[in-house]
């Protein structure tokens, strides 16, 4: 017979399973349409679910809107990495791999609408999320141009690199060119490339 834990945990499980697929419906929403206009009544209306249900991801609006962010950068962090990992191995040319990881992050952002972006500039621990997964990008993206280039040129590329994906994030790239955070960083993955795989001047 089944335990009482057992069913305790079974049911804890079945729970987190329908919590992350509501999230995962949230994030296809605010990706299309942001989130700064829209009530929990309204998500509701979207998801055609209660405001209940809704409230299973967390306890305010705010807090929703938090969790939904912080679940998409936790799930673009892993798309990048898996991507990352399809050009990992002996035979793998270092600053190609430095090239995969940000054409990654431009795949994983490409779906996100204006609208979202600017979203997550308006609300402040939407910001902070978002600053903190940029944060975490420029330290691995680094590293992975010191794997490719050891020496003073790759400090260099490294740290102009993390300058750009600073100002991707901060807006100042989409307003000065007009790009989106996904195009910027593709754009960034071809000149960092095109970079390092320059022979040096004699």
């Amino acid at each position: 017979m089944t335990s009482a834990d057992e069913t305790v945990r079974a049911l804890d499980t079945k729970a987190a399973r329908r919590r992350d697929a509501l999230i995962e419906r949230l994030i296809e929403v605010f990706l299309d349409r942001g989130f700064a206009d829209l009530s929990v009544a309204e998500l509701a209306a979207l998801l055609r679910c209660s405001k209940s249900t809704l409230y299973t991801v967390a306890a305010s609006r705010e807090q929703i809107i938090a969790a939904v962010v912080r679940a998409f950068f936790r799930r673009a962090t892993a798309q990048v990495e898996a991507a990352l990992e399809e050009h990992a191995g002996e035979d793998a040319d270092p600053a190609e791999r430095v090239g995969a990881y940000l054409r990654a992050i431009s795949d994983a952002l490409a779906p996100a609408s204006p609208a979202f972006f600017a979203d997550l500039d308006a609300f402040a621990p939407a910001r902070e999320i978002y600053k903190r997964n940029t944060a975490f990008a420029v330290q691995r993206m680094q590293g992975l141009v010191r794997e490719a280039s050891a020496g003073a040129d790759a400090a260099f590329v490294g740290a102009v690199a993390g300058q750009v994906m600073e100002s991707i994030h901060r807006g100042e790239i989409k307003e000065r060119t007009g790009l989106d955070d996904s195009a910027a960083y593709a754009a960034l993955a071809a000149l960092i490339v095109a970079r390092m795989t320059t022979p040096p001047r004699e």
